[in-house]
């Protein structure tokens, strides 16, 4: 099972929304290095859901329930989407800012590539962020 992570500004899609929804899908992104990451998402990989701009945070995991297909909203089917349902909530919000000042997570990809929407997490990385999210690592 692969290891990721999503972004969302909580204004435009929260976390609480994502709860209350029960699913949705995980479209509109455009850069074509998050689209491979989401066409080499599996049905049942976990993701990092994590707010940017506000809070700046991981607050939950959410797991891939549909593999990419056609983003409707692109009007020249260049980019898709996947399907995400909730998984949990964070006991404790992961901040950008603590992330960056962990050495267990040097070369984590939010802050080597920090505009990217959705991206790769390692094992390792996901293991330590869930341990400082009070979750249980296998989740």
């Amino acid at each position: 099972m692969a290891r990721w992570l999503v972004k969302s500004e909580p204004f435009k899609y929260s976390w609480d929304r994502m709860v209350a929804d029960g699913r949705t899908h995980w479209d509109g992104v455009r850069n074509h290095q998050a689209s491979a990451n989401l066409k080499a998402m599996k049905t049942g990989d976990r993701a990092f859901f994590y707010h940017s701009n506000e809070g700046k945070e991981i607050v939950g995991v959410v797991e891939i329930v549909r593999e990419y297909y056609p983003d409707p909203s692109d009007e020249k089917g260049r980019f898709g989407m996947v399907d995400v349902a909730p998984v949990t909530a964070v006991k404790r919000p992961v901040t950008l800012a603590e992330i960056k000042a962990d050495p267990a997570l040097e070369g984590i990809a939010l802050v080597r590539q920090s505009r990217l929407s959705v991206m790769p997490v390692s094992d390792e990385h996901w293991d330590h962020i869930c341990r400082l999210a009070g979750i249980e690592p296998g989740v």
